[in-house]
């Protein structure tokens, strides 16, 4: 299968060349890949412009630093890397951050999952970071959700869910994602394969516990149960740094509350959204009362879908 890639870089020059030299040697190549830098003040530009002249299907765009930069800068570049590849033909097209690393089989792993199921609208894997983790083992979105470093789309499905909305506030990856969950398309992330995130999920400019407080935000302002989100502070503490990171993150919750921040998400969202947290925790409780360990990877059966 066909497929392009957007690429939104921004101060990357300590990873980037890690992604380029994975996408480089991939055993499918993208018929497009599209790096918009996006106000760097680093080489990453310059770094990529020399992979550019060796490899012409490598395009970078370059866009001026805003003043006013925030979430919704993401969206903003992945668009405008749309642009460039709307008179192509293909099938998939992938989101892929400028600090990531995989094997060179990685996507011809994943076009064959899509070629093999055409319900399926998202795919992508587990992935690593430094330190032992594994997004398979520590966190709790599970099978049915593709984390937003490296997420793929069928484009018919990317068109169905309106792209990536522009949002100042933040998670867009997750948006798109659970808004084609809602709309029935299958989403899957398939353990067989990882990749490597190089930086620290959310604390690109961040220390560990101000992304900790930031991801307690944004649990509240996409729509998270504020049940599910006790549950989620209490096995936050046992994790490093102890007790404190979970203090964080309820505190960003509370705060994002108290401020009755905007939500990001539609109340039709919210309510999927809701549902399929109580889904979640009462699996786990159900297999904690059997003295069986958690799955946090497989925590409910997979629904059946309907092609759109």
């Amino acid at each position: 299968m066909k497929y392009v890639l957007i690429t939104p870089a921004r101060n990357e020059q300590a990873f980037i060349r890690r992604t380029l030299d994975s996408v480089v040697t991939q055993t499918i190549l993208p018929e497009r890949w599209v790096i918009v830098d996006d106000g760097s003040i680093d080489s990453t530009a310059e770094i990529v412009e020399s992979y550019t002249k060796r490899y012409p299907w490598i395009e970078l765009i370059r866009r001026r630093q805003d003043p006013d930069r925030n979430f919704a800068s993401k969206a903003h570049a992945v668009n405008a890397g749309l642009e460039r590849v709307q008179s192509l033909e293909f099938e998939i097209v992938g989101n892929l951050d400028a600090d990531v690393s995989f094997e060179p089989d990685y996507m011809e792993f994943l076009m064959r999952k899509f070629s093999e199921d055409t319900e399926l609208g998202v795919a992508g894997t587990p992935f690593t970071q430094d330190g032992g983790y594994d997004s398979s083992k520590h966190s709790f979105e599970g099978e049915n959700y593709v984390a937003g470093p490296c997420q793929l789309f069928r484009r018919r499905c990317f068109q169905d869910i309106g792209g990536y909305v522009s949002n100042r506030a933040g998670g867009i990856d997750w948006i798109a994602v659970m808004t084609a969950r809602m709309k029935g398309w299958k989403v899957r992330s398939f353990s067989e394969k990882r990749y490597h995130h190089h930086r620290t999920l959310g604390t690109a400019g961040k220390g560990a516990l101000r992304a900790l407080f930031s991801y307690g935000e944004k649990d509240y302002y996409l729509g998270g149960s504020p049940v599910w989100q006790l549950f989620r502070v209490a096995y936050r503490m046992t994790k490093r740094p102890v007790l404190l990171g979970g203090l964080a993150l309820l505190c960003g919750y509370i705060w994002a509350a108290m401020r009755r921040m905007k939500r990001a998400v539609t109340p039709e969202l919210m309510r999927f959204h809701r549902r399929e947290q109580m889904k979640k925790l009462r699996a786990i409780l159900r297999t904690l009362l059997r003295f069986k360990k958690v799955d946090s990877f497989r925590l409910a059966p997979t629904e059946s879908h309907t092609q759109p």
